[in-house]
Parts: C-alpha cells; structure tokens; sequence
C-alpha cells in the first residue's frame, strides 16, 4: 500500500515543535500547541491529571486498541544555586552529555514567567586566565551559567526574580537543511512527535480509518522515567515511537526506521517485532533491527506500572542522542510509513 506522506507538513512540524522548550516537568505550554495542532486536524484530544496527552483515532474493530506513544518532553536543567558572583549553579533534567553544554546557550525562566538569557560555561571559561581551561572536567560541580544581566551578586541575581527552582531551557540549535537533515537536540523525541502528528494529518486527508481503535500517547515525563507510567486500561498493544540508536555494532543508520529487538528493560514482544519486520521487508522499507542496552521507552515505563500489555519499539535513527542530535528526513517517513502499515494490516 502507498501512502501519500506530506513532507513539508512533517518536517514544519518537527521544527515546531523542536523549537519550543519544554523539558521534563514544564511541558503544559507545549501541549497547548499539540492540541491545536490535533483538533485543527479533525481529531478530540484529552490530557492525563500528569499533563500527557491522549488521541483517539477510531477502527473498524474495537476487538483490541492498538496505542502509540511518543515523548514530548526534553532533556534541560534548572536552577540548583546561586553564587555570591552572580551566576547559576545548575542541577540536570535527564542526561544530556554535560560536555556538550560548554558554551551553550540557555534561557533562564522565572517561577513568574520572566525570562532571562545565558550560556553554560566551565568554571575555568578563559584560557588566558586559568592553566586548566581545556582539561577541567566538564560537570555541574566544575560548571556555571553566566547570566546576560548586570549581576554583581547573589542579591542582583534574586532581585531579577530568579530562584532555586528555575527551569533552564537548553538552545536547541534547531537547522532543517536542503538535503533533507534535521539536526538539532532533542529529536529524541520530538522527531517520532512530528511522525505521529504526520500520521493523524494523513489519515484524516486521505480518509484512512485503522484496522483497531487506535490511541497515541503524548507522554510529558519519559527523560525522567515515568512518562507512560499510567497509559489507557483499554489499550492492549502498544508501539513506542522513539529515536533509533547509532553507533558501535548498531546497523541503524540516519536514514532507517528502527526495530528494536531488546533494549535495557528486556526483549520486545516477540510476535510484534516480527509482524514489524515482516511489513518493512514487504514493503520496501529501509529499516535496522538492533539491541540497545543503554535504553528505556515508554513501553517499558508502562510494563513497569502494571499494565497489561505487548510493546515493541521502533522510531526513526538519531545520531549522537543526548548531545547535538541528527537525522534525516528518510528515517522519519520510514517511521510514518511502518506505523500506517502496522494500523492498517
């Protein structure tokens, strides 16, 4: 079967959506915006009490609900201090690469919604000054966030409405270039959000109805551990859409959707990975089956909290995951065209 996927509407949407801020805790804003998106498209949308959110896409079967997920949340810091010199010490939202953060830039938002911009350096910023400037390790403890105010002092700092508790919003640094790449952090995963969002623009412009009630899953706190914790009790197979892993003895590629088999939480539904496999072979889809040991999904997170369900795992391939991320605009229609064949078998 041929689906006829809009390219500019995914990759507009992933742009969107990587450009908002919106790391683990601080993702109500952002899901305002999903919503929208959502119900312009033509289908209802609900929140969990934790902030995810919930769309229903109607089948010609209600014998079992087929549930997708995808995290909208990011990685990102927040205000753990601040010095008598005026800067920030920070506490991390997830795990981004902390090196990677040498020198990047940072908007600081107030617990009253103020924001100030800043940049995250090492403690030891200036090679002229200090004789460890390229080997001090780069840390929270060896590291700070210089804010772009007049600042002399911790009560200059206060006096701008900034507090221990402040969320950090990480530069995404967000690029689409003409040959089709999409590089920025945190396509993992607001990648596989832009392919699910893709998905429901699709099926509502071509008509297509799935073979099963079918519900995706918005989750709000997966960088943290909990983001599908409570899913649908009517939901009886679930596919987490998340970034593809690249690197070492991993077959995926930037231009794959990826299966994977096994990731830190154990194997995969056996039946599931193979009906994936099987469509991609069908069907002509470049995909990799791998194994990633240093991994969690929202499938797993939902394993966790009691439901009753079979999961797999795919999404499209990301390179250099938690630092500064890339993929390419084939993997994400690989993704979009595996999920439509899977809905519709």
């Amino acid at each position: 079967m041929e689906f006829s996927i809009n390219k500019e509407y995914v990759l507009n949407t992933a742009k969107e959506l990587l450009e908002f801020n919106s790391p683990s805790g601080f993702c109500f804003k952002i899901m305002d915006m999903i919503e929208d998106k959502v119900k312009n498209i033509g289908y209802k949308f609900e929140r969990t009490n934790k902030g995810c959110g919930v769309i229903t896409i109607d089948g010609r079967s209600d014998e079992k609900v087929i549930g997708l997920s995808a995290h909208v949340d990011t990685l990102g810091a927040m205000v753990r201090s601040i010095t008598s010199k005026g800067t920030l010490k920070f506490t991390l939202i997830g795990g981004p690469i902390v090196p990677t953060l040498d020198s990047e830039y940072c908007t600081i938002r107030t617990r009253d919604g103020r924001e100030y911009t800043g940049t995250f350096l090492s403690e030891s910023a200036a090679v002229h000054v200090y004789e460890d400037a390229t080997s001090k390790k780069r840390d929270p403890e060896n590291m700070e966030i210089r804010i772009d105010e007049v600042v002399k002092n911790k009560d200059d700092v206060k006096n701008l409405g900034i507090s221990v508790g402040d969320f950090i919003f990480i530069d995404p640094k967000t690029t689409i270039t003409e040959s089709g790449f999409v590089k920025s952090r945190f396509i993992d995963d607001k990648g596989s959000v832009a392919c699910l969002l893709s998905l429901l623009e699709l099926f509502k412009r071509e008509s297509i109805v799935p073979s099963y009630k079918t519900k995706i899953f918005i989750s709000t706190y997966e960088e943290v551990g909990h983001g599908s914790s409570y899913i649908p009790s009517d939901i009886t197979e679930m596919i987490a859409v998340d970034m593809g892993c690249i690197g070492l003895d991993l077959e995926c590629t930037e231009y794959d959707v990826s299966i994977c088999a096994k990731d830190s939480g154990g194997p995969y539904d056996y039946n599931m990975v193979t009906d994936l496999v099987n469509l991609s072979e069908d069907n002509n889809i470049s995909y990799a089956i791998d194994i990633y040991p240093r991994y969690g999904s929202d499938v797993g997170a939902a394993l966790r909290g009691g439901n009753n369900i079979r999961g797999a795992l795919i999404g499209p391939g990301v390179h250099a995951s938690h630092g500064m991320e890339r993929t390419h605009y084939n993997a994400l229609e690989n993704t979009i065209k595996l999920l439509c064949l899977y809905l519709t078998k």
